[in-house]
C-alpha cells in the first residue's frame, strides 16, 4: 500500500517591538539573563498586563502580506497549563477569536508552483527559556524572553514532504522580513516551528493520528527531523503497527538523528481556555488597517521582477539576491555607487557569499561596506589591480574594512602596466618554456594561455592581463 505524509506546520515569529507585549520591558536579544524583567512579565501576583498596541499593528501587517481576513473583533485568551518557563502557570494567547483568518503562501519546489492556505494568525506572550545543562540534575530559568510578543501563523495540512516544508517556511520568513515584522533570526528564535506530521494510505480523505515535533529552528534540522519522523511512520504503517504511533509530542535530537517521546499532545480542552479578564476586547477598525497596508514595502516577488528588468540579471541569481533581503540591499547599494550590475552581482554571488559561508556569519552581521566594494571594481576598471589580485585584496577588506586602495599600496599589490617591466618577463617565460613556445608554433594556440598563466604566476599576479597577452602574442610571432 502508498501512503502519503501529511504536514502542517505551527510557525512562532517573535515581532519587532521595542517592548514586550503587557510591560515595557525590552526585547533586546542577548541580554544578561534575567535583566528584562518586570513584575508584570514575572507574573508575581497583583499585576495587570496592558497590551503593547504595535503588537497589534504588526499581525495586522502579517495578515494584509499573507492575504489573511483581519478580524476587526478579537481578544485576549487565558491558555492554562503548569510549566517552569510560565510563571503564571497561564499563557495570555488567543483561542476562539484570533486577530487573522486564512491566508496563503505560494512558493515553488524544483519548479512545481505550490499553495499552502493558512488557518489563522494569533497574537500571544513567549514562555521564558530553559537552560538544560549537561550533566546536571537541574535546569536555569532566564525570564527575559517571557512576554516577548509573538505572532504564531499555524496552517493547513497542506504539505506533503519534508521539501515542500522548508521551500515553504524559506518563502515566509522572506515575506515576514520585507515586510519588517520580524527580524526572522532563527539561530536567535525569532523564528520557531512546531511540526504536525502524520501518514495516510494514498486516496483516503480522513487524517490519521498526528505527531508534533516541538522547536526546531533551522532550515537543516526541520528537514532531518521531518524525514526521520516520516520514515518511523512509514515503517510502522507499513509492518502494521500503526497503533503504536501516539498523538503525542516529540523533540528532536540531531546527534542521535532521531526524534524522541516527550509527552502525550493536549487537546484544546485540557488547556481550559477562557477569556481573559484584564484585558479588554480588541477592536479594530478599517481606518486602522487601510493605514498598515500603506506601510508594507516592496515583498519578495515584486523585487524579483524590478531586478530582472533593470539590472538584467537572470532569475537564479536574482533568486539567492532577494532570497536575502540584507543581501538585495547590499548588491543594490553597490549599484547605487555606481558598479555594473552584472559585475557586482558577480562578486556578491561568488567571493562575498564564499566568505560568508566560510567564516559562517549572516549577510546583516557583516562590517564590510558596499562603498568597499564599488571602490574595489574601480581599481580593476581603472586597470590597477588584476582580477586575481582583486580577490585578494577583497578577503583582506572583509576582514579589516580597510579601504581597498591602502590594502593595494601597504601591500605593493598594484598591477605592472609598464610594457618594459614585463617585456623582460614575458622574455624569461619564452626561454623557460621552450615546449609551449614549440606548441604555439605548431598550431597548439592554447599554449599562449599556458605562458599568460606563467607570466601570471612570476608577477605574482600584478601583471596587467591585456598588456602581458599583447607582448606574448607578439613574442610568439617573432619567434
Amino acid at each position: 500500500m502508498s501512503y502519503e505524509t501529511i504536514i502542517g506546520l505551527e510557525i512562532h515569529v517573535e515581532l519587532n517591538t521595542k517592548t514586550k507585549i503587557f510591560c515595557n520591558c525590552s526585547t533586546k536579544f542577548g541580554s544578561k539573563p534575567n535583566s528584562n524583567t518586570c513584575p508584570v512579565c514575572l507574573g508575581l501576583p497583583g499585576t495587570l498586563p496592558v497590551l503593547n498596541e504595535e503588537v497589534v499593528n504588526l499581525a495586522i501587517k502579517a495578515g494584509k502580506v499573507l492575504g489573511c481576513k483581519i478580524n476587526k473583533l478579537n481578544k485576549m485568551d487565558r491558555k492554562n497549563y503548569f510549566y517552569p518557563d510560565l510563571p503564571k502557570a497561564y499563557q495570555i494567547s488567543q483561542f476562539d477569536l484570533p486577530i487573522c483568518s486564512g491566508g496563503y503562501v505560494e512558493f515553488e519546489v524544483d519548479g512545481v508552483k505550490k499553495k499552502v492556505r493558512l488557518n489563522r494568525i494569533h497574537i500571544e506572550e513567549d514562555p521564558a527559556k530553559l537552560v538544560h545543562l549537561e550533566d546536571e540534575p537541574f535546569s536555569l530559568i532566564d525570564y527575559n524572553r517571557a512576554g516577548v510578543p509573538l505572532a504564531e501563523i499555524v496552517t493547513e495540512p497542506d504539505i506533503h514532504s519534508p521539501e515542500e516544508a522548508v521551500a515553504f517556511l524559506k518563502t515566509l520568513k522572506s515575506l515576514l522580513e520585507y515586510a519588517e515584522v520580524s527580524d526572522c533570526r532563527m539561530e536567535q528564535g525569532s523564528l520557531r516551528c512546531d511540526a504536525n506530521i502524520s501518514m495516510r494510505p494514498v486516496g483516503q480523505e480522513s487524517l490519521n493520528t498526528k505527531v508534533e515535533i516541538k522547536n526546531i529552528n533551522s532550515f537543516k534540522e526541520i528537514q532531518k527531523a521531518l524525514e526521520k519522523e516520516e520514515k518511523r511512520q512509514r515503517e510502522l504503517y507499513t509492518y502494521g503497527e500503526q497503533h503504536k504511533i501516539k498523538q503525542e509530542t516529540r523533540r528532536w535530537d540531531s546527534g542521535k538523528g532521531r526524534t524522541i517521546s516527550m509527552r502525550s499532545k493536549e487537546d484544546a480542552h485540557d488547556y481550559r481556555y477562557f477569556p481573559d479578564p484584564d484585558l479588554v476586547p480588541i477592536i479594530i477598525k478599517e481606518e486602522q488597517i487601510e493605514a498598515i497596508k500603506n506601510t508594507i514595502p516592496e515583498l519578495p516577488h515584486a523585487k524579483k521582477q524590478r531586478f530582472i528588468e533593470e539590472y538584467k540579471l537572470g532569475e537564479k541569481e536574482v533568486e539567492i539576491l532577494v532570497g536575502d533581503k540584507s543581501l538585495g540591499a547590499f548588491y543594490e547599494e553597490v549599484v547605487k555607487e555606481g558598479a555594473d550590475p552584472k559585475i557586482a552581482s558577480n562578486w556578491i554571488l561568488g567571493d562575498l557569499l564564499r566568505i560568508l559561508k566560510e567564516k559562517e556569519i549572516e549577510c546583516s552581521d557583516m562590517t564590510l561596506k558596499p562603498q568597499l566594494l564599488y571602490s574595489l571594481i574601480k581599481l580593476i576598471d581603472e586597470g590597477k589591480i588584476s582580477g586575481t589580485t582583486a580577490k585578494e585584496v577583497f578577503d583582506e577588506m572583509f576582514v579589516s574594512g580597510k579601504n581597498p586602495e591602502d590594502i593595494v599600496k601597504e601591500k605593493g599589490l598594484s598591477q605592472i602596466s609598464s610594457s618594459e617591466v614585463l617585456e623582460k618577463v614575458v622574455d624569461e617565460v619564452l626561454v623557460a618554456n621552450p615546449k609551449s613556445v614549440e606548441d604555439y608554433k605548431n598550431g597548439k594556440l592554447q599554449a599562449a594561455g599556458f605562458l599568460m598563466g606563467k607570466v601570471m604566476k612570476v608577477t605574482k599576479g600584478q601583471a596587467n592581463p591585456a598588456v602581458a597577452r599583447e607582448l606574448i602574442e607578439t613574442k610568439l610571432i617573432e619567434y
